[in-house]
């Protein structure tokens, strides 16, 4: 779920609908085709709670009779450029989810109208990095729905055989497990990695800028200005690259799109990611194996500074386009999407909820805990209008990957780095 803003080419595709709840069915109510809403979910809710958006959709039939919700699944790697199409024209959708690090561009060119956050439950404890991509100039103009945030995986298997019977809660306690999955299987193999975390993997890297005190960028005087070659930044990335040169065996110009696949080959001790991935590397149709299945634990990732690795906080939000003619209603069936009702469902389906209060109700001894634990140190994409310009020329990969594979130090990489993103990182 991650994002960048992408693409600006018009591609209309015959859409899914999950619903389209009428106001009249069998008796009495409004009549039939009174008004529609059309709102754009992403496949996650398709796949992972179907029945929330039925039951949402049920809940907003009640409140406002004859008017029909149709829900059209969108898939990541397409949804802007069918957003874009119809914000061109005049059929657009009243509500639309977008990643977080999505919306800005969004925003700042006047596609989505205003929202008013005191109708909508905990929106004074919204997550930093869910609401600050919604803020711009005084004004609110989405809604959090839903985020994650990556954690430590683990072999508990391997580790037990090191004599490592409880996950790392300090980076020495990290380094001392590495090192013991090193001695022991690294020996036996030589393509055993006991950390697999490759090069061009940006979210892991720019952890350890967060770690370290440092920042991708920021704003100064009404501008923003790349700090990846600050001191701080440098020294985090240096962390970074120590760490990977101690304990990762892999291809270091490749980023980390194929993980579940490669962590299912068995020759991974611990790996950084999603929760979702260590189910992923034990399911066949992911590339992974079955026979691992058991084997995997999550863990809140330690960062060299002593607390929990700052983890990028990769989610979504919810939208209404400025030429939505339902803005009111389209609000309205958010409110019930994200309220704290909604925001249990999305907790029992291992997901985090848009708000501090609740992830305290996240099962601390579940699969999700340390990344509840994690969150609290999440962190998002600087806000920039030119951020999208940054991710489209993959300028942090391409910095990561001089640093990994050592064809530039640090100092020189970042120097570079910040150059490429500060001629793109203002434009619109």
């Amino acid at each position: 779920m991650t994002s960048g803003l992408r693409g600006l080419v018009a591609v209309v595709s015959t859409l899914v609908v999950l619903a389209s709840v009428s106001g009249c069915s069998g008796g009495g109510g409004a009549a039939k085709g009174s008004g529609k809403l059309t709102v754009w979910l992403t496949v996650d809710a398709q796949e992972s709670w179907p029945d929330l958006v039925r039951s949402v959709n049920a809940r907003f039939e009640q409140a406002h009779p004859g008017t029909d919700v149709t829900v059209e699944y969108q898939q990541w790697t397409s949804k802007n450029l069918k957003l874009d199409a119809a914000l061109a024209g005049h059929n657009v959708p009243d509500v639309v989810e977008m990643g977080n690090s999505e919306t800005v561009n969004y925003i700042v060119n006047n596609a989505f109208a205003p929202v008013d956050p005191a109708r909508f439950d905990h929106a004074g404890e919204w997550l930093g990095a869910l609401r600050e991509p919604c803020e711009y100039n005084g004004k609110v103009y989405c809604v959090p729905y839903y985020v994650g945030a990556r954690v430590g995986i683990s072999r508990t298997d391997l580790l037990q055989r090191v004599g490592v019977t409880k996950a790392p809660t300090t980076y020495p306690e990290l380094i001392a497990g590495l090192d013991a999955l090193k001695a022991k299987f690294g020996t036996e193999d030589r393509a055993f990695s006991a950390l697999y975390m490759p090069g061009r993997y940006w979210y892991a890297a720019l952890a350890f800028v967060k770690d370290a005190g440092g920042e991708i960028a920021v704003k100064k005087d009404g501008r923003w200005q790349s700090t990846l070659s600050g001191p701080r930044s440098v020294q985090g990335l240096q962390a970074w690259k120590d760490l990977i040169d101690a304990y990762y065996v892999g291809d270091r110009a490749k980023d980390n799109s194929d993980e579940p696949a490669v962590v299912g080959q068995g020759k991974v001790g611990i790996f950084y990611g999603n929760t979702w991935e260590a189910d992923a590397a034990t399911d066949s149709k992911s590339g992974g194996n079955p026979e691992l299945k058991g084997r995997f634990a999550s863990f809140a990732f330690p960062g060299p500074s002593g607390g929990p690795l700052p983890p990028f906080l990769g989610g979504s939000e919810l939208a209404v386009p400025v030429k939505s003619k339902k803005q009111d209603l389209a609000q309205d069936w958010i409110r019930l999407f994200t309220d704290r009702t909604s925001q249990e469902r999305l907790i029992k389906a291992n997901t985090l909820p848009n708000n501090t209060a609740q992830l305290a109700d996240v099962d601390a001894d579940g699969v999700n805990g340390p990344a509840a634990k994690a969150a609290t140190r999440g962190w998002v994409t600087p806000q920039a209008p030119g951020w999208a310009a940054v991710e489209k020329a993959n300028i942090l990969q391409e910095m990561l990957e001089d640093i990994a594979t050592g064809k530039h130090s640090v100092k020189d990489a970042t120097k570079a780095a910040d150059g490429r993103i500060d001629a793109v990182i203002n434009k619109n």
